[in-house]
């Protein structure tokens, strides 16, 4: 029997069958597992450089401005193809689309160890910001087909954990790696891995209604929370409806919170480990724990705000209100990272960075949002803009903080930078963004 069975087919076996009752299935989980996991993978080949660019400035003579450019070729590529990225979610759907960006992103990854200077690093960085384009919005497809509206906001914490937990959990072993063999065989070992698993992800990957294991009680359960599972594997694609999304308030207002939260990310995902190395004299020792604490503050956060966001849904509240919560607080108090320009004990500096990217981890459960507010035939598409509005920041913020340290010398005005950014980031949730409802498009 073929593995993957029509959806018509697959549906009608499976209403027929929930006439007798039976306890549901929680494939669903299984599913958000791999999902978390490619999502890890993800965020480990994007942020590698980051975690090695002591070594590799060093080993290739790169001054602060060239390492700036480094970190936002990335960005260049990744926000400009998001839409692309989308779209081909939307068409190939999550199992094909991912599988392919995973195995070619991760091949670009291990390039980055063949580099013998600025050009190559730079365009292998390139080349992986447009192979990870379809990633996220492959994530927020198969959530929003997988999951009813009362888990949604925890499976997507769940997956959004992925770009801060890999970061703790492989950090010790890149330094081992860079300090034993060399920062080139980092790149061999988490582009290998992520081949791997694209392989692993196109055969276990499957979306609801092809996906034999989930029963008719689950689907159920699904469809009757408001989860997209009769969405069909392949939407047509119009350009004119998918322009009018950029006409919605809603998109707008969370493409610059987005925006906004999204530059302190991009700064612990590239300048963090320079801060620590040359700005406050860390030895390697202690960058290996102090840097995982912030990470591990902002994966915190994202299953905060989505267990607490689920949790008020389930009580009664609105759904606006749930999503919105922590939105506006998780910007608000990742401006904390302004108080860091005036403490001396590196301790202190760690706690205070902790706390703001836990607020930033807090902040990132717009993912959520976006699920709700997407039109059903484009979420793949809305996910894309709103991170290409995101991703922006991925371009700016490395340059700009490349350039500041290259006149300064130091890192004052980068941080404030990131703290104000935080405030405008919470000024667009709270008075721009507006109650929260799913955008019908004919």
């Amino acid at each position: 029997m073929n593995h993957v069975q029509q959806p018509e087919l697959a549906e009608a076996a499976r209403e027929a069958d929930i006439a007798t009752p039976r306890k549901a299935t929680r494939i669903r989980y299984y599913m958000l597992g791999l999902i978390l996991f490619a999502t890890i993978l993800n965020f480990v080949d994007r942020s590698c450089i980051g975690i090695l660019a002591p070594f590799i400035s060093k080993d290739l003579t790169l001054d602060k401005v060239q390492m700036g450019q480094i970190f936002a070729a990335f960005g260049l590529t990744y926000a400009f193809a998001l839409i692309p990225g989308g779209i081909i979610a939307d068409v190939l759907g999550s199992r094909i689309a991912y599988a392919f960006s995973l195995i070619t992103w991760s091949l670009a990854t291990m390039t980055q160890g063949l580099a013998s200077g600025f050009n190559m690093l730079f365009g292998s960085r390139l080349a992986i910001g447009a192979l990870e384009a379809p990633a996220f919005p492959s994530n927020a497809r198969a959530v929003t087909m997988w999951f009813p509206t009362s888990e949604r906001g925890f499976a997507t914490s769940v997956y959004v954990m992925g770009q801060y937990i890999g970061t703790p959990l492989f950090t010790g072993l890149i330094l081992w790696m860079a300090n034993g063999f060399g920062w080139r065989s980092a790149f061999y070992l988490t582009g290998g891995a992520g081949v791997l698993f694209g392989i692993l992800w196109y055969f276990w990957y499957r979306d609801p209604l092809n996906h034999r294991s989930a029963n008719a009680a689950e689907l159920k359960h699904i469809r009757e929370g408001g989860g997209l599972v009769g969405k069909k594997e392949r939407d047509r694609f119009d350009w004119k409806n998918a322009l009018r999304l950029l006409k919605h308030r809603q998109i707008l207002a969370i493409c610059l919170g987005k925006f906004c939260n999204n530059a302190i990310l991009v700064f612990f995902t590239t300048w963090f480990m320079t801060y620590l190395v040359e700005e406050r004299q860390m030895t390697m020792i202690k960058v290996g724990i102090f840097q995982a604490l912030p990470f591990l503050g902002a994966t915190a956060g994202i299953l905060l705000a989505g267990f607490f966001s689920d949790y008020f849904i389930r009580r009664g509240y609105s759904m606006s209100a749930a999503r919105k919560a922590p939105l506006i607080i998780g910007t608000l108090l990742g401006s904390s990272i302004l108080l860091v320009n005036f403490v001396t004990s590196n301790e202190l500096i760690i706690a205070i960075l902790t706390v703001s990217f836990f607020a930033q981890g807090v902040g990132s459960s717009s993912w959520a949002a976006v699920s709700e507010i997407a039109p059903r035939q484009y979420i793949g598409l809305t996910s894309s803009i709103t991170s290409l509005a995101a991703n922006i920041a991925g371009v700016t913020t490395p340059i700009m903080i490349g350039y500041i340290l290259h006149a300064t010398g130091q890192f004052f005005w980068a941080l404030n930078m990131m703290g104000i950014m935080c405030l405008i980031g919470a000024f667009a949730y709270s008075f721009l963004l507006g109650p929260l409802s799913r955008i019908e498009m004919d």
